[in-house]
């Protein structure tokens, strides 16, 4: 059964992204096609991006880096829970994710977005350019929570219809596509390339 791991995409004091997440696990766990974890990165700590090799070396010196990296290596898809601020992905998530590299490759991922009138929408948009950069596959099927505050009472996430009926469609779609990308995954990624760096000086 392949692993589908559930990202917890803010790590703000208050944040929505954890109930949300905790359902969207147990609608994955119930349909009963992936192995579901649940994955916070609050727990992990991250500071900003403190590792001076490029992610795609895999040359992580810190063990938080380490920690992150060997969570992530287990995972054959992925679905990320994300707010909107600013029109944009959450600095906790685009922290996280560039922490990495080759950890993403080959991977689909869909998004459960959160927000205002846009419902996140905007922020999902930006991270499907990013993440194709690491050779991801970002899924069209998700789920949509516009007006988000509407779906809670007493703190407790209550989701629309129209979420409801989504969750199964972007399940369906991550598995087709972990099942396309496995032999991508599992043969590993091309030998990085980078740039040589500045001519040495002449004597």
């Amino acid at each position: 059964m392949p692993k589908l791991q559930i990202i917890v995409g803010s790590t703000r004091p208050g944040r929505l992204a954890g109930p949300i997440a905790k359902w969207a696990f147990e609608r994955a766990v119930a349909d009963g096609r992936f192995e579901v974890e649940l994955v916070d990165i609050a727990e992990y700590e991250l500071p900003v991006l403190d590792e001076r090799h490029h992610p795609v070396l895999g040359r992580y010196e810190h063990g938080h880096t380490q920690r992150w990296a060997a969570k992530i290596r287990e995972a054959d898809a992925f679905i990320f829970v994300s707010p909107e601020y600013n029109y944009g992905p959450s600095a906790a998530l685009l922290n996280a994710f560039d922490y990495l590299g080759r950890e993403w490759m080959y991977a689909p991922v869909a998004f459960v977005s959160y927000g205002g009138i846009a419902g996140g929408l905007r922020a999902v948009q930006v991270m499907k350019q990013i993440v194709t950069t690491v050779r991801m596959m970002p899924l069209p099927d998700g789920v949509v929570l516009p007006l988000v505050m509407q779906n809670f009472e007493a703190g407790d996430f209550v989701p629309p219809p129209s979420a409801q009926g989504a969750v199964a469609p972007m399940l369906t779609e991550l598995l087709r596509w972990t099942h396309a990308l496995g032999p991508l995954r599992a043969e590993g990624p091309p030998p990085p390339t980078l740039p040589s760096g500045p001519a040495a000086p002449r004597p």
